[in-house]
């Protein structure tokens, strides 16, 4: 039984624009998907600037480079066929060209390699290329779990990578030196951490747990060991540092971005109380972040942009599905 043509998808997490209620009234939207673009804002949440214009195509994990002089972003469908590309000012160039799967990049301290999630052989795996694609990629870790790159040690020696099981995830590290065997950082029988980051000294990571029956954010001392510390009040996501080290960023519930003063002492830190910067539109999905912050202060943010010209909402009335 057909009900409506041309309904909207997102391009991004391939759901349909309509919903269905129990009341019988059906709701659908038709013409295109949502645009996306990365937006960049001051701190009074005021627009000085884009990365590129706003794209049909699905637009993923924007990450800047250490320096903060490049950017590296991922283009296509949720677990499909994305691609990793490398912004240097406002000229863009495809990073990676594998029929698989490539996203979430992260750069290396010194901003010369990028490693990279792709399913090249079936099972997200670790990635690893000159940023300058001098050389072709190399598997840096191969395993069954899934895996997907959170961050980088600043000192070069360890990748922080969260596992992505089904019941819950841990957050991993990789040595780059030695026998290159990975660890956990933070397993938990009870609760999924992930979005794990360093901080710019490399003396804390931070990270996202639902250890509480929510997302909440927590930061523990690197290498550890020592306690932990809850950054977050009332629910957040996707941490992420100031160069300084001295703030800690992540979204809200409602999508609000936030900020918390960071004193640390030794082995011990002390946060602040979370206060709002602004109201974002930031794209929800992913696995990573859909933010970053520039050296500089300014936050690039994936944002939902509206279209001008906006397609109604439809409605169906009474509707009682065919009985099987």
């Amino acid at each position: 039984m057909l009900l409506a043509e041309s309904v909207s998808v997102d391009p991004a997490t391939s759901a349909g624009a309509f919903s269905v209620s129990p009341a019988g009234v059906v709701a659908w939207r038709t013409g295109g998907g949502g645009l996306r673009q990365f937006v960049w804002f001051d701190r009074a949440g005021r627009s000085v600037g884009s990365l590129g214009p706003p794209e049909s195509t699905a637009l993923f994990n924007p990450e800047i480079s250490p320096d903060g002089k490049h950017i590296g972003i991922t283009r296509g469908p949720v677990r499909v066929s994305g691609d990793i590309w490398l912004f240097d000012g406002p000229r863009s160039t495809r990073f990676t060209f594998a029929p698989a799967d490539d996203r979430s990049p992260v750069w290396s301290p010194d901003g010369k390699q990028v490693v990279f999630m792709s399913t090249r052989m079936g099972t997200p795996d670790l990635y690893l290329k000159p940023a300058d694609a001098a050389r072709n990629e190399e598997v840096l870790l191969h395993s069954p779990e899934a895996k997907r790159p959170n961050s980088w040690s600043p000192d070069g020696k360890y990748i922080l990578y969260a596992t992505e099981d089904v019941a819950n995830g841990d957050l991993m590290l990789l040595p780059l030196t030695g026998d290159r065997k990975p660890y956990p950082f933070l397993r938990t029988a009870e609760a999924s951490e992930s979005q794990g980051a360093f901080s710019r000294d490399g003396r804390w990571v931070a990270y996202q747990s639902n250890a509480t029956g929510r997302s909440e954010i927590f930061v523990r001392p690197f290498p550890g060991p020592g306690g932990q510390w809850q950054v977050s009040t009332d629910g957040g996501v996707s941490p992420r540092w100031r160069a300084d080290g001295k703030e800690l960023f992540f979204i809200s519930r409602d999508s609000k971005l936030m900020a918390v003063a960071i004193e640390a002492h030794d082995a011990t830190l002390q946060p602040g109380t979370p206060r709002e910067l602004f109201q974002t539109r930031i794209m929800s999905a992913g696995s990573r972040p859909q933010y970053d912050v520039a050296p500089d202060g300014r936050f690039l943010i994936n944002t939902e942009v509206e279209e001008a010209d906006g397609q109604p909402i439809h409605l169906l009335l009474n509707w009682n599905p065919p009985e099987n």
